[in-house]
């Protein structure tokens, strides 16, 4: 969908914008190969299943990072398979990104170039050893990114596909390297004319960027609103992934209601009745992962995930 930025205050392009989005995952999720991963296991309420897989996961890292000895649970499900925690700044990747922006986080255009950087980047290591002074030399940073890492500069956690400006097609490297610094001008009058909105942000920038997923413009979006919830809100809605449809799907059909967004703030609703004393509100890309996160747990139980390769938790402690 294009659309034209002059318009970009009407209420109705926003709810244009979020159901196309909506629309363009629908029919990611028609060939969703995740779909028929929970068919036949009877799982009695998926409410109390969400929040149970929540305080356990939590519990697991607290134990971790407290220094108790493996295993950190009984539940075998979460001794061999691997999961992210509960809380997505949690995970090493986020937290990486989240303690390299923070320096910057007064000032919103170093703040969305480190961001950009940092999301394309994904790589815990490579964050932990630059610095937000090796942003300003691009030149210096492509060699330090190629040929002074100890292992790859970038995650594969992720697929960041090329980006397009203006009839060029940038790489990852040269889209962080080279690309970022000379269009953030570009990037804040987008993100700033979003209305706070994470979707129409990304729908923005990528009717420019036209990649093909654009799930990293996405995930840098998410993290302004961390950093700076009066420029993204951390309650904008958000589209269901492929990963966690089957899981949505249950919640939806248990609470009786009509789509995901409506499932998505029926749960943060519940937060408080079935686990009182988490430690912040969850947000509706909290639910979207964790409910993610829960297909992954009960396809383990299921039979249709295995221990095996990846999915197979070894701990080194």
């Amino acid at each position: 969908m294009v659309c034209s930025m002059k318009n970009w205050k009407t209420p109705t392009f926003f709810i244009i914008d979020f159901f196309a989005t909506l629309q363009r995952y629908s029919n990611k999720i028609m060939n969703n190969p995740y779909e028929k991963t929970l068919d036949g296991l009877i799982i009695d309420d998926p409410v109390k299943s969400f929040f149970d897989w929540c305080k356990e996961r939590e519990n697991i890292r607290i134990k971790r990072e407290n220094g108790e000895k493996p295993p950190w649970t009984s539940d075998p499900i979460f001794q061999q398979g691997r999961f992210l925690n509960t809380f997505r700044e949690d995970d090493k990747g986020s937290k990486a990104v989240l303690q390299f922006c923070d320096p910057v986080k007064s000032s919103l255009k170093e703040l969305i170039h480190a961001l950009f950087f940092a999301r394309w980047c994904n790589q815990q290591t490579t964050l932990n050893r630059l610095t937000l002074s090796d942003l300003k030399n691009p030149s210096s940073l492509k060699d330090l990114l190629l040929n002074q890492m100890d292992q790859p500069w970038s995650s594969e956690a992720y697929p960041v596909v090329p980006v397009h400006w203006d009839g060029i097609k940038y790489e990852r490297l040269e889209a962080c390297t080279e690309l970022f610094p000379n269009i953030i001008n570009f990037l804040l009058d987008n993100i700033l004319a979003s209305n706070r909105n994470v979707v129409t942000a990304t729908n923005l920038i990528n009717q420019t960027f036209q990649m093909t997923n654009d799930f990293p413009i996405f995930m840098t979006v998410i993290d302004i609103s961390w950093f700076r919830p009066d420029i993204i809100s951390p309650e904008s809605p958000v589209p269901t992934g492929i990963g966690a449809k089957p899981y949505l799907d249950r919640l939806q059909n248990h609470l009786d209601l009509e789509n995901h967004h409506a499932t998505i703030k029926k749960m943060i609703s519940l937060q408080g009745e079935y686990w009182p004393s988490i430690r912040r509100q969850l947000t509706p890309v909290d639910v979207e992962y964790i409910s993610c996160e829960n297909r992954k747990y009960f396809s383990y139980k299921n039979g249709t995930k295995l221990f095996e390769g990846k999915n197979l938790f070894i701990t080194n402690e």
